[in-house]
């Protein structure tokens, strides 16, 4: 690989895991640079308020700048789709690149894709959310095709964004545990605030499922069409080496 490769990377404004995670995750990759655009969001509920941190709007404005640095694709880190519909990341990807001429992804859609790949039909869904914003979730993974039972997620009612990043390795993984024993295929850390992309090898080897973090996903999805052997990553999960 000769060509220097730029990603940019649009982060919520309270979000302190992902960035250091991202930078970890591609440490391996000297000829991949990784750029940041935050805009606000503090807090995940279902309030006006909370929904309206993701008018597409504003994270136009975010990915714009991104534009200025000629970044070679833009990521949308985060897992909002999750709780307003996969359409959601759609739209804003097509709006994205129509506003930059940049192609786009998702954590989330990045998530699906690697869940077709496996073809994964059960899924473990361990999030730090509100009951409503989980129910969401699951009523659209269900939607999807994608079974997700109340065996087979764990969420720690969490609203306030940087409470997220204080969540502990032992309670992600007494979380991702119990929903293997539920009968998942695979499990997804599904929030990019949470400090878990480091521990999925680690829980792969232990529970014998692939591990999806929401940080990973939109890297690898990134990385994957822009044409970088996503091999050479090593340490961060299955999906590197097997998708």
């Amino acid at each position: 690989m000769s060509k220097q490769i730029r990603l940019g990377i649009l982060t919520p404004s309270s979000n302190t895991a992902l960035e250091p995670l991202t930078f970890q995750i591609l440490s391996s990759l000297p000829n991949v640079s990784v750029h940041f655009s935050r805009f606000p969001v503090t807090k995940i509920s279902l309030s006006p308020e909370g929904l309206a941190q993701f008018d597409h709007s504003v994270i136009i404005k975010a990915a714009q700048l991104l534009a200025h640095a000629e970044v070679d694709m833009i990521g949308w880190s985060g897992t909002a789709a999750g709780w307003m519909g996969f359409e959601s990341d759609e739209k804003l990807c097509e709006a994205i690149t129509k506003a930059t001429g940049i192609p786009t992804t998702t954590s989330v859609l990045a998530l699906n894709k690697a869940l077709d790949i496996f073809k994964i039909k059960k899924l473990g869904l361990v999030t730090p959310y509100l009951d409503d914003v989980q129910e969401r979730i699951v009523k659209n993974y269900t939607n999807y095709g994608v079974e997700v039972t109340s065996k087979t997620e764990r969420h720690l009612r969490v609203a306030k964004n940087t409470d997220v990043a204080k969540i502990g390795e032992d309670a992600l993984e007494k979380m991702v545990g119990d929903v293997v024993e539920g009968g998942a295929e695979a499990v997804s850390t599904f929030c990019t605030n949470l400090i878990a992309a480091h521990k999925v090898e680690l829980w792969e080897a232990k529970y014998g499922v692939p591990v999806f973090d929401t940080v990973t996903t939109v890297t690898w999805d990134m990385l994957r069409q822009c044409g970088v052997d996503t091999k050479a990553i090593k340490g961060w999960g299955r999906i590197f080496q097997e998708a």
